[in-house]
């Protein structure tokens, strides 16, 4: 008699387009198609919302560990741009299920990392799977998860060596500014230490013009800041550089 193999734990990040959003489209296609016989605008509206599912399934695909698997690489882009010696306290501001903030504690093994995010209906992210994740990557020692909003963070001022996020401080709801979002992270970063956010920095709707933006941040004291446009990088397929996608992201980053 065969005896079942016990398979090794694997974290689990999800994805980064919610499958409810497919199914969502999905549910609407069939249901206009369904209704297509009385009318041909039924058959009309059906091919326009197959549209967007297809899309969407096309980049639940790229954001899949079994298709293109783009989630890492956003990771590794935002730890290029971070030279830090692993010394100390960092924070992952809107930590999903926790792939930033592990990432980094297992990339700084020195470091003590703080994930917090206010884990919405929206997404399926929580604190139990951020320290279920941490558990099975082997780092739940050093890192702690938290709810919290981005908007207003529940620590001190200059708590922390490095401050990182990853597509966040567009979707806070409760700051209608999101400039006062990108304040209120490096109010808990300290003198001299590091930062280094990913957001649709380009869409002038949300941040208004870039060189302002940057300038801006300037002003709040912070010695030195840099951009560069994620869009540019060669892993990224045409198809998320629509300027609705992932076509105005970007990295901010630098020195407080």
């Amino acid at each position: 008699m065969l005896k079942n193999k016990s398979s090794t734990p694997q974290v689990n990040y999800g994805n980064w387009v919610p499958k409810k959003l497919i199914y969502f489209f999905g549910f609407l296609t069939i249901v206009f198609l369904g209704l297509s016989y009385i009318s041909l605008l039924f058959l009309i509206g059906a091919a326009l919302f197959l549209i967007p599912l297809v899309y969407f399934i096309y980049l639940y695909y790229w954001f899949s560990p079994r298709g293109g698997n783009l989630q890492p690489k956003f990771r590794d882009l935002t730890f290029s741009h971070l030279v830090w010696n692993g010394d100390g306290k960092l924070l992952d501001i809107g930590c999903g299920n926790g792939a930033l903030a592990i990432d980094a504690a297992k990339k700084y093994p020195k470091a003590q990392v703080t994930g917090i995010d206010y884990w919405g209906k929206a997404w399926n992210y929580s604190q139990q799977s951020c320290e279920k994740n941490a558990e099975i990557a082997g780092v739940a020692k050093r890192t702690t998860f938290q709810r919290a909003s981005a908007a207003k963070l529940p620590f001190a001022d200059d708590s922390f060596d490095v401050a990182v996020s990853s597509f966040v401080f567009h979707e806070v709801r409760d700051a209608k500014d999101k400039k006062e979002v990108i304040k209120e992270a490096l109010r808990v970063v300290k003198k001299g230490g590091l930062f280094v956010f990913q957001d649709p920095f380009l869409d002038k709707g949300i941040y208004g013009e870039l060189q302002d933006l940057l300038a801006i941040i300037k002003d709040w004291g912070v010695q030195d800041v840099s951009f560069l446009n994620s869009s540019d990088q060669e892993f990224m397929p045409r198809a998320l550089k629509l300027p609705f996608m992932l076509g105005s992201i970007g990295i901010i980053y630098g020195k407080k």
